[in-house]
């Protein structure tokens, strides 16, 4: 039997894998290949799969049988193509290993480089190079990213050692540092390294090879990996593919460096060259931020043959793949090489002015451009910005690295502000620089703000990604981490206390600015408008007043496929009038109080229909239970017994009535209706005379009347004859006619089942998500949000139910309840008004089980809008084109 193949050699002109099999080979491997396909300068090498990787974990962290002996040969392949041996110590090879999923994880798995050096391999690079300070500034770089990443010790041991080396030289520069600082530097992490682990630092390149391969692999299931992809729907089950490539260097003196540049400007989508280098540096330096890099426009200047070269690089590949590209580039000696080409992530306002303008550059069709836009970003431009008439107070600027703005007390460490946000407070992350362990606090903060790094740090990168507001390399501020402090030259700000950030220009502003909402045109009226074009699913809103229904037309819902009348009960004076109805024991005292009710929910609807111009309004009738509308505090109670004349005992004693031991299944929705009916007759009545009046003034209304929590065919008979009669006496009295329709929301397992008897009675269908995943589950989202996570994170579930559609169990119920509704009438209208209506999956899956529609709330509808059109693009194409990776 063959052996599998586990390992893909790239280098002079020639790869085993393509730029399409990223599956396999992950991006970077992938794009390596390609590239060095392209004939572009890449140092030789080889990716070992992701399929190894999952093997290595499957076979409890060991090698899948065959690959070790892959590896060996290509190594071999390697040191043939560079001139070069592993591990000689006269000629000696050095390599990098590098992690490379599927789709891009900036920073959250691990690297290591300089990979072969030894104390033999070290001379042999002093004699070969001339240049001793290189060859120990290499070792010591070595030393400490093995040591931290392969070995677990703390990388902090390291970074002081070096710190006090400068210190003690009076330099604030690690390249200040000469030859003979580094060699004493050398010693001292290996006294470092033997402290911590009983053991002289591994000599042996081959078994340092080894090792930097298992790291790599391991750190697919690191923790800061493991929540990179929770927070961004990346499957664990993908693996990591592990890169091994030539070392070129970047830190051979002023004719070498290296650089991180985009094809276009991330942040903006301007069409201009954009990016950042450091001379005499390697890789980590500038994504770290240990020193503030250069534009990548000054290099045309220090390097003009170099900067040419990469310029044409830079267009062929841009031109080969038909995106914004994020490369890594090094050049070694006057000699430039590629080390990685991937799609680059970008901000939402940059993501439609790179579709938008690609379309117009003929570089994409306008499928592409729709397809290419994911609809999370959409949320970052429905964010606040600072209100440009408001007076602030600017103490320091730094680099624009992620736009937006951003209002928080101060914290100083991830976990800080993770427990911040859990407590319901809005914090803005400072760190002097952010590293991957920090991803948790990222995503808690409102913004980040750093003092070191630059556009292309580990901040600014994984901001963008995340939507975050980020100010990066701000050299103003002084942060104490211990005395948990920031200070601009006279002004010390502590933790609590309040700062602004705008991420748009790099501003820190004291204290609270005000924020307001940005107006959306340009790029994104057009993706929208080219969105409508693919689309095969209308989106609604769910709204439930005139403000709510004009933010939705104006962001291009179709419709209501929700307005919950029970929101409107908590206002003024009509809160006491549900209260009075509740406490009334005789159905003329019920019918009295809720004729106070009728003219102002009359007067609400009147409000909707007017804004909705025509357009579809279902309205769902009063579906909580009555003991919401009562108060339940002592204080609470005695001040309604107060203004409304009714005993506390009283008050009291009907809290004990409606008292239910599980609300969630007890008398509520149309339970209600049926035994008080006089309560949908109301609401039935105000919907049909505030459609009668407008229709009288000849204003197109279309309602739709819902009736909840239907579970039994005869529910829904028994309503809808309410219903019907009432309509029926109000367009007598108005002496018109107006169109409506009577549904019912399908929440729960028995109404799902039985769709074919209650279509019977049933001009249209909306599931009501919400509740048919508390009732197909059995779990009351309320409560469950205590546990659901650890289920998450244990793999018991792979989604929160509440977040995305469970397709297996509750999506397989919407499909009976479809498939039986239809039966019985072949073109019942069927749409989804739970909050899953704006969550992109679960829109792809509406799309699939051909629902006409799904209703999200205001600000969501773009993002439903482009998940619709997006999940019409794939049904027809086969082919999921909405997560581009290079």
């Amino acid at each position: 039997m063959a052996t599998k193949k586990h390992v893909y050699f790239f280098g002079d002109g020639k790869a085993d894998g393509t730029g399409d099999m990223k599956d396999l080979l992950g991006g970077k491997g992938a794009g390596l290949a390609e590239m060095t396909r392209l004939g572009i300068p890449v140092p030789s090498g080889f990716t070992i799969t992701t399929e190894a990787c999952n093997a290595f974990f499957e076979a409890g962290k060991k090698h899948p049988a065959g690959m070790w002996d892959q590896v060996l040969a290509n190594l071999k392949k390697v040191e043939k193509s560079m001139g070069m041996k592993f591990g000689d110590p006269k000629n000696p090879l050095m390599v990098s290993v590098r992690s490379g999923a599927k789709f891009s994880m900036p920073g959250m798995m691990d690297t290591v480089l300089n990979l072969g050096l030894n104390d033999a391999t070290l001379e042999g690079i002093v004699k070969k190079t001339g240049n001793t300070r290189f060859a120990y500034d290499a070792y010591r770089r070595f030393m400490t990213m093995f040591s931290s990443i392969v070995m677990g010790l703390d990388r902090m041991k390291f970074e002081h050692a070096l710190e006090d080396m400068k210190q003690a030289k009076g330099v604030m520069l690690d390249t200040d540092l000469d030859a003979d600082d580094l060699e004493k530097l050398c010693v001292r992490y290996k006294q470092i390294y033997r402290a911590a682990t009983g053991h002289d630092f591994p000599q042996e390149p081959l078994k340092q090879l080894e090792m930097a391969i298992n790291a790599v692999f391991g750190s697919w299931f690191g923790d800061r990996a493991r929540k990179y992809r929770d927070l961004n729907g990346i499957s664990h089950k993908l693996g990591t593919a592990c890169n091994v490539q030539a070392m070129v260097f970047g830190n051979m003196g002023d004719n070498s460096g290296t650089g991180v540049a985009f094809t276009r400007n991330p942040s903006t989508g301007q069409n201009k060259f954009f990016g950042e280098f450091l001379l005499n540096a390697q890789g980590e330096d500038v994504v770290a931020g240990i020193r503030t890099p250069e534009p990548v426009s000054d290099l045309q200047k220090k390097m003009p043959k170099c900067y040419k070269e990469l310029m044409a690089i830079y267009k062929k590949l841009e031109k080969h793949y038909k995106d914004m590209l994020d490369i890594e580039f090094t050049i070694q000696e006057d000699r430039l090489f590629m080390l990685q080409t991937r799609v680059g992530k970008r901000t939402a306002t940059a993501a439609l002015k790179l579709a938008v303008d690609m379309v117009e550059e003929k570089l994409i069709d306008k499928k592409t451009a729709v397809s290419r836009i994911d609809p999370a970003q959409i949320d970052q431009l429905l964010h606040p910005m600072i209100d440009p008439k408001a007076k602030v107070e600017k103490i320091a600027k730094g680099l624009p690295a992620s736009p937006g703005a951003a209002v928080g007390t101060l914290v100083f460490t991830a976990e800080d502000a993770e427990k911040a946000a859990d407590r319901g407070e809005k914090v803005v992350l400072v760190r002097t620089e952010t590293s991957p362990e920090d991803i948790g606090g990222m995503h808690a903060a409102q913004g980040i703000l750093t003092a070191r790094g630059g556009m292309t740090s580990h901040a600014a990168v994984v901001a963008r990604g995340m939507g975050k507001c980020c100010v990066a390399g701000c050299g103003a501020i002084n942060i104490s981490e211990t005395a948990k402090t920031m200070s601009v030259g006279n002004l010390v700000l502590k933790e609590g206390d309040y700062i602004t950030l705008n991420g748009t220009t790099g501003e820190v502003l004291l204290g609270q600015a005000p924020l307001i909402q940005p107006k959306l045109t340009g790029d994104f009226s057009k993706i929208m408008s080219w969105v409508d074009e693919f689309a095969a699913i209308d989106v609604r809103a769910n709204a439930d007043t005139p403000h709510d229904a004009q933010v939705a037309r104006g962001f291009g819902a179709v419709g209501i496929g929700l307005c919950r009348t029970e929101h409107m009960f908590f206002e003024g004076e009509r809160i006491q009038a549900v209260r009075e109805m509740i406490l009334a024991d005789e159905i003329d005292d019920r019918k009295k109080a809720l004729e106070k009710l009728l003219p102002m929910q009359k007067g609400d609807f009147i409000g909707i229909f007017k804004e909705m111009k025509g357009l579809p309004v279902t309205i769902r009738l009063l579906d909580p239970p009555l003991h919401e509308f009562l108060p339940h505090t002592d204080d609470e109670i005695k001040a309604l017994s107060e203004s409304m004349g009714v005993s506390v005992e009283r008050l009291n004693t009907k809290n004990r009535l409606l008292h239910e031991f599980n609300p969630m299944l007890g008398h509520r929705g149309c339970r209600l209706g049926v035994t008080y009916p006089e309560i949908y007759e109301m609401q039935a009545r105000a919907i049909m005379e505030a459609a009668c009046e407008l229709s009288k003034k000849r204003v197109k209304v279309i309602p739709e009347i819902m009736i909840p929590l239907v579970g039994h065919v005869n529910e829904l008979k028994a309503m809808r004859e309410v219903v019907d009669r009432v309509a029926a006496e109000v367009m007598a009295q108005y002496k018109t006619k107006v169109e409506y329709t009577v549904g019912t929301m399908i929440e729960l397992p028995r109404a799902a089942i039985t769709a074919d008897a209650i279509a019977q009675y049933a001009d249209f269908f909306s599931f009501g998500t919400n509740d048919l995943t508390q009732t197909t589950y059995g779990l009351s989202r309320d409560d469950a949000g205590r546990f659901l996570p650890f289920y998450v994170d244990k793999g018991i579930l792979e989604d929160d139910p509440f977040v995305t559609i469970d397709q297996t169990g509750v999506g397989a119920l919407m499909q009976i309840a479809v498939e039986k509704g239809r039966t019985v009438k072949k073109k019942l209208k069927m749409g989804i008004c739970g909050e899953h209506g704006g969550e992109p999956r679960s829109v792809t899956f509406c799309n699939k089980i051909g629902l006409n529609y799904v209703s999200c709330s205001p600000y969501r509808v773009p993002i439903a809008k482009l998940a619709a059109a997006q999940a019409a693009i794939t049904a027809k194409s086969g082919k999921d084109m909405s997560k581009s990776t290079v």
